[in-house]
């Protein structure tokens, strides 16, 4: 069996994160390339595509799906192009709430009449993103925050629009937390910490991340969500459920990441076992 980890230009082939992953599918006799998601590249020639650093794709949304939607005609892709379509537009999460999903209050801003009342102290982020990408952090006056809105919105036009919510500030006590979900099993927890007087959760904006035991109930709870879910879009090999605290201390969903997460394979544990073992079952099948 060959399978391709498909990847981005900007960043290198083997990634210190992703080398546990490669060995446990080594370990089961499959051969791992890690080609760019959009080079010259025989795709038909694997048996699977799973989509790991693909992290240009909010840039290049519709060519990144358009691609999603090709590559599925030729070799299984993981996850799917429609999982794909669906959970690059954060709009989702209105789905998962509609559903009994707790998320943070948001305010989906697509065009400019939509802009209503704002909270005081808020994010700003595109509907399609990651990375913290065109992500604003405000404290202000409303008119100054539309404005705020306003501005992202001519400036980054193929994001799809942006969400507002209140500023949760246990990001900054507590971090971010996550819960990886493999074939619906929660298999570990993630802890990530902004950098002092940041809020942003990324390696990249020097934030530090570390295991993190869930305790039972955060557990099921990963697996219900990524359960509601599957329900809707089909088969999910992986998720990561990632989680804030509002300000009654209660865990609301932040986002489903279901495309290209970090799953920090660099900290152990099962997950990139557990997911070598669900690629190959499913390549059997």
């Amino acid at each position: 069996m060959r399978v391709a980890l498909a990847s981005c230009d900007p960043y290198p082939a083997v990634l210190d994160d992703e080398g546990p992953l490669r060995d446990a599918l080594v370990a089961r006799g499959v051969e791992v390339v890690s080609p760019a998601w959009d080079a010259d590249f025989a795709w038909h020639e694997v048996n699977a595509v799973l989509l790991r650093t693909t992290w240009d794709y909010h840039v290049r949304a519709a060519e990144f799906l358009a691609w999603c939607r090709r590559v599925a005609t030729q070799v299984r892709l993981f996850n799917s192009a429609d999982v794909v379509a669906w959970n690059i537009d954060k709009r989702y999460l209105r789905e998962l709430c509609a559903r009994g999903v707790a998320i943070a209050p948001t305010t989906w801003v697509t065009s400019p009449d939509e802009l209503g009342a704002l909270p005081a102290h808020g994010i700003i982020k595109p509907i399609i993103g990651a990375n913290a990408f065109a992500t604003l952090r405000y404290d202000c006056a409303p008119d100054a925050a539309r404005r705020l809105v306003l501005d992202q919105l001519a400036r980054h036009p193929t994001l799809g629009g942006f969400m507002v919510q209140p500023y949760l500030a246990s990001v900054e006590r507590e971090g971010e937390l996550s819960a990886i979900v493999i074939d619906g099993r929660c298999v570990t927890g993630i802890r990530k910490v902004p950098a002092d007087g940041d809020f942003r959760v990324q390696e990249d904006w020097g934030a530090k991340d570390e295991p993190y035991l869930l305790s039972a109930a955060e557990r099921a709870h990963a697996e219900q969500v990524v359960g509601i879910a599957s329900a809707i879009v089909g088969d999910l090999l992986y998720a990561r459920v990632d989680y804030l605290r509002d300000s009654d201390g209660r865990l609301v969903v932040n986002e489903l990441e279901l495309v290209e997460p970090s799953l920090f394979f660099r900290h152990g544990g099962p997950t990139a076992d557990a997911l070598a073992a669900g690629l190959v079952q499913r390549m059997r099948i």
